[in-house]
């Protein structure tokens, strides 16, 4: 896809997002796609920021164009360059998973931090299982459970499941059934299979 659009001033570009998203979110309407990428297109191009990010997400999703990571990862890119915190998570899942880039954990690592930094749920969490396996990083258990914490604050269903592990091993916190029964149970709550089958176990064990 290319732009043949002039440069658009910021009220037109954010006029053009807001309309894409509406017609996208916040309307009952059938969801026609392929206007709603074209709208995000020229803002993105334009340098709104929100729309680069709204954009990779069509490419990645194949919604409104062909799935395309590659191009994908571009848009995600040119946002996480300007600080938006979403798509500097994504990319630092992008070097995380080795796709369309060459697998790289510090990479990965440097991205996590910088959209944990403003409060990015995943990126604490993963950032927190980074800091646990030594991944791009110096193994540090005590910061993982801290990282886990941040993203467990806010009901992340796998480090509330991170933490029951840290706490029923005793891994960067004293050990403690109790405690671990307690994340477990509330991963559990939100859908988390594996901390069901841990709150079995305990409850065979006593």
């Amino acid at each position: 896809m290319k732009s043949d659009t002039p440069l658009l001033s910021k009220l037109e570009q954010n006029r053009r997002f807001l309309l894409g998203y509406h017609l996208a979110f916040e309307t009952k309407r059938r969801m026609n796609w392929r206007q709603i990428v074209l709208l995000w297109f020229s803002a993105a191009s334009a340098g709104h920021v929100r729309a680069q990010f709204y954009l990779a997400t069509c490419y990645d999703d194949g919604r409104g164009v062909e799935k395309n990571t590659a191009i994908a990862y571009k848009w995600y890119l040119k946002a996480a360059l300007k600080g938006h915190m979403e798509s500097q998570y994504n990319i630092g899942f992008f070097y995380r998973e080795g796709e369309v880039v060459k697998q790289n954990d510090k990479k990965a690592v440097y991205w996590y931090k910088l959209a944990a930094a403003q409060g990015d749920t995943e990126a604490e969490r993963d950032l927190g299982y980074c800091y646990f396996y030594g991944f791009g990083i110096k193994k540090d258990e005590k910061k993982a459970v801290s990282w886990y914490k941040k993203a467990a604050a806010k009901d992340d269903p796998k480090a509330l499941y991170n933490l029951g592990l840290c706490y029923k091993h005793g891994d960067g916190v004293n050990r403690s059934q109790r405690w671990a029964k307690y994340y477990f149970e509330r991963a559990a709550r939100l859908g988390n299979n594996a901390a069901s089958l841990q709150l079995r176990e305990i409850q065979t064990t006593g």
